[in-house]
This record gives C-alpha cells, sequence and structure tokens, in this order.
C-alpha cells in the first residue's frame, strides 16, 4: 500500500512540475508578445516521433514551403544522432539546403555526412550535392575562383568513388565548367600584364593555360597572346611555334588568323621548334582534348 501511494505521489509531482514549467511559457509568452518560434524540445517535453517529422517535412518540400521542410529535418538530425532517421535526415537537410542556395550549410551538413556514413547508399548523391554547392558558389573570372578549384575536388570525387553513379556525367560536366573558369582566371590576369607590357608575366600565366588546361575554351586564347607576347619581345622561334601549334589543332579559329598576319607583318610563317616547351605541350594538348 506504501508503494502504491509513493507511485501516486511521484506521478503528482511530475504533472505538477510540468504544469509549472507549461505556466511559465505561458506567463513569458504573455509578458513578451508572442513567439512562435519556441522550441519546446529545450523544455524536455515529448516531440513528433522522427517518423513523423519526417514525412512533415516532405510534405513541406512537395508544397514549396523548404525553409519549414529544412526545419523538421533539422529537429530529426538533433534528436536522433546516429539512427537511420537521423541518417536519412541529414541527406534531407543537404538536398534542402542546395536547393535554397544556402550552400555553406548544404557543405557542411553533406561533409558531416560523408564523415559519419562513407559507404552508405546515399553517399554518391551526398558528394554529388557537396559539389553542386561549391559550383554554384563560382563567379565570373575577375572574382576570386576558390569555388571553382573546391567544385573540382568534390566532383572529381563524385568520378572516382562512384563510377557507376548516375552524377557521374554531371560532375564531370561541372568539372569540365570549373577548370574553365580556373583557365579564364589566369587568361584574364595574362591580359592584364600583356597590356601592361609585363611580357614575361604574362606568358608565366598563358603558360599555365596551355599546359595545365589544354582541354578549356581558353587554350586557343592563349596560343594567340603567346604569339603575341613572344614577337613583340623578339623571340621569333618561340612566336612562331605557338602559332604553328595554333593553326595545327584550331586551323579555323580567328586567334590562328590573328596570329598569321602578326608573323607575316614581319617577314615570318608560323614554324614548330621541337624541342620548344609549346611543342612539348602541344602533345599533351591533343591527348587531352577528348577528355
Amino acid at each position: 500500500m506504501a508503494n502504491v501511494r509513493s507511485s501516486v505521489i511521484g506521478k503528482t509531482a511530475r504533472l505538477a512540475v510540468v504544469s509549472l514549467v507549461l505556466a511559465g511559457v505561458g506567463m513569458t509568452t504573455t509578458a513578451c508578445g508572442t513567439d512562435p518560434d519556441i522550441d519546446i524540445t529545450k523544455l524536455g517535453l515529448a516531440t513528433d516521433p522522427p517518423e513523423q517529422l519526417y514525412n512533415q517535412g516532405l510534405a513541406n518540400m512537395k508544397a514549396g514551403n523548404m525553409g519549414e521542410a529544412a526545419r523538421k529535418f533539422e529537429a530529426i538530425d538533433k534528436q536522433n544522432p546516429f539512427t537511420e532517421w537521423g541518417r536519412k535526415a541529414l541527406v534531407m537537410v543537404t538536398f534542402v539546403n542546395t536547393r535554397m542556395n544556402r550552400n555553406d550549410e548544404a557543405i557542411a551538413a553533406g561533409n558531416r555526412y560523408l564523415k559519419q556514413y562513407p559507404r552508405s547508399a546515399d553517399s554518391a548523391y551526398v558528394q554529388y550535392l557537396v559539389g553542386l554547392s561549391y559550383s554554384k558558389q563560382i563567379t565570373d573570372v575577375t572574382q576570386d575562383q576558390r569555388a571553382s578549384s573546391r567544385t573540382i575536388e568534390a566532383m572529381t570525387k563524385v568520378v572516382k568513388d562512384y563510377p557507376d553513379s548516375e552524377y557521374v556525367d554531371d560532375a564531370q560536366a561541372k568539372i569540365r565548367f570549373a577548370r574553365d573558369q580556373l583557365a579564364g582566371k589566369e587568361m584574364q590576369i595574362g591580359r592584364y600584364y600583356l597590356e601592361r607590357k609585363e611580357y614575361l608575366a604574362g606568358i608565366q600565366r598563358f603558360r599555365v593555360v596551355v599546359e595545365q588546361y589544354g582541354n578549356t575554351n581558353q587554350v586557343e586564347e592563349a596560343l594567340a597572346r603567346l604569339v603575341e607576347a613572344y614577337y613583340a619581345m623578339g623571340i621569333a622561334e618561340e612566336a612562331q611555334t605557338a602559332a604553328a601549334v595554333l593553326g595545327r589543332n584550331y586551323p579555323d579559329s580567328q586567334w590562328y588568323s590573328d596570329s598569321y598576319k602578326l608573323l607575316k607583318g614581319g617577314g615570318l610563317e608560323p614554324r614548330e621548334n621541337r624541342g620548344s616547351w609549346i611543342s612539348r605541350a602541344a602533345v599533351r594538348l591533343v591527348a587531352g582534348s577528348d577528355s
């Protein structure tokens, strides 16, 4: 009988505590106005089960309420870490943040997922979302291109680590775009030096494009600028070699036409010196043209 009385008293005490907490919330709300974002989980009260929260998140996504969907999935992630529902929710947190262009948040969530679940069925998708979030941060070539480098790094992992995944084709397209951006940045700096007649500095930038980004859209101009820079410095053999490589790979290019006219104006013509770094780079240029 004493045990029954003790149990009743215990239950009564717990109900009293909960009532006091709820009363406190009501008083706070009354005193401070309305606060619809109070997190009741911090009060120690029961919350919706993860399956229910997950379905609510999906329903909000379907209705276009992405912010509310993110909150549902984030709640599961916080309340149920290292569970199957927590794992699934973390995938959705990454996805929703990517869709909302919250790229830093998406990258952070995705990297956390890949660290916790490196061999899960969704790892390829999450790795792709990380790369996609980086690619969304790529700016024009006049700006910093750190996001381009990180896009290449993240998407290369998709290609190498998940070669049979459905994301490989788009990952490769994003890599090509990011590489073109990096090459474009080198060209932008090289043109700046060329305009200032700082030819050696310009040549260094154009050389990077030819040697490292030979399969990008920038290589034609890079070869033409090498013709221009070497010609201006009086290094005819290198100018002729750059023009010959340009003409062999891009015979119908306007850049080749301009380079040819430049050399002809000085009594020269395209002629390849096989010992030149440009000629050696041309071998890689041809090899990488299909990649």
